[in-house]
């Protein structure tokens, strides 16, 4: 673990990693609180790291200090329920073959694979000085373990920012990931007409990850509703079907448009047309967008025109999510 003033969360995190490790190492790059005397609760492997502005760089020494057969990463703000604890350490009994096991990160209502355990003797290198990564190699294996990022306080909003503007002044050139996550940042900040460009720029860039090419657009079209240029942002979308396959998030997006131009038929059509979209595996995943949400809203818009139909995406949606709220709510309309 790489951590920096996290004396509130961190003994969450390390209560979780006492089940399953056989070394914790904590790196510190410039506490000011308690945060080292927490650590030395669990382990007297800590290790100072002056900061330099690039979180590859400290994830890179951290890995450096680890001894064990495989070394797994962990944010402060990260949970571990029990069920993945133990199936965590059921991975430790399984033959030594894997390079890299993938697992879940689920952040509220979005999951995504990461590459969270791995083989030490390959030494992976951590790149990227924000939003670092490490690509995996080797044999990879995906496990349904759940790593849950769960923010007990406010962080600063525009460090990363501030981290890419910095490095802009230097005279870096970004590749394409630095360009999508610098994009991502000024959509973050609000800075729309910005980020709209630096996804411009990012799209016109060569080899491309998917799902980041993907979420480009997707965020090109929510810059453009906010600045209040729903055309625009159809026309975004659509753009986007032509190069990648349609997701359901991509047609929730449409269909929402729609609606908001008060053409209840053209949001139906997309809504249905989310229900049909292969399941997401890639990238970010909002899986409300692949079943919950077109439910939910076909029950709505079909309300006025075909009660029967109405009925009937209300049941799948209750059958998906009996406790969401619109689902209750609208248990309760339909009586």
């Amino acid at each position: 673990m790489i951590v920096k003033n996290e004396e509130k969360t961190l003994p969450r995190v390390l209560e979780c990693a006492k089940k399953f490790s056989d070394e914790i190492v904590i790196v510190d790059t410039g506490s000011t609180d308690q945060t080292k005397k927490v650590a030395q609760k669990f382990t007297d492997k800590i290790f100072d790291f002056a900061w330099c502005d690039d979180f590859a760089k400290a994830r890179n020494f951290s890995f450096s200090l680890a001894s064990c057969d495989y070394q797994m990463w962990l944010d402060a703000d990260d949970f571990i329920t029990d069920e993945n604890i133990e199936k965590i350490n059921r991975l430790k009994n399984s033959p030594a073959s894997v390079d890299v096991f993938m697992c879940k990160y689920v952040f509220g209502n979005m999951t995504y694979f990461r590459e969270r355990i791995l083989r030490r003797e390959n030494h992976f290198q951590w790149f990227g000085f924000v939003h670092e990564v490490i690509a995996p190699s080797g044999k990879i294996e995906y496990t349904d373990i759940e790593i849950e990022h769960r923010k007990t306080a406010a962080s600063d909003p525009k460090r990363n920012l501030r981290l890419y503007q910095n490095a802009l002044k230097k005279g870096e050139k970004f590749g394409p990931r630095e360009q999508y996550y610098y994009s991502r940042e000024l959509y973050y900040d609000n800075q729309f007409q910005k980020a709209i460009s630096g996804f411009r720029k990012f799209l016109k860039m060569k080899n491309l990850y998917p799902p980041d090419e993907r979420a480009a657009y997707i965020l090109i079209a929510e810059c453009q509703i906010n600045l209040g240029e729903l055309d625009e942002a159809l026309s975004t979308l659509f753009q986007a079907m032509q190069i990648i396959v349609p997701t359901s998030e991509i047609c929730c997006k449409i269909a929402y448009l729609f609606d908001k131009k008060q053409l209840p038929l053209n949001a139906i059509f997309w809504f249905k047309a989310a229900l049909c979209c292969e399941k997401q595996t890639s990238g970010f995943v909002q899986e409300e967008y692949e079943k919950i949400i077109p439910c939910i809203e076909l029950s709505r818009l079909l309300y006025p025109s075909d009660l029967a139909e109405a009925k009937l995406f209300h049941e799948k949606a209750k059958a998906l999510s009996p406790t969401n709220p619109y689902v209750k709510y609208n248990e309760q309309f339909f009586k």
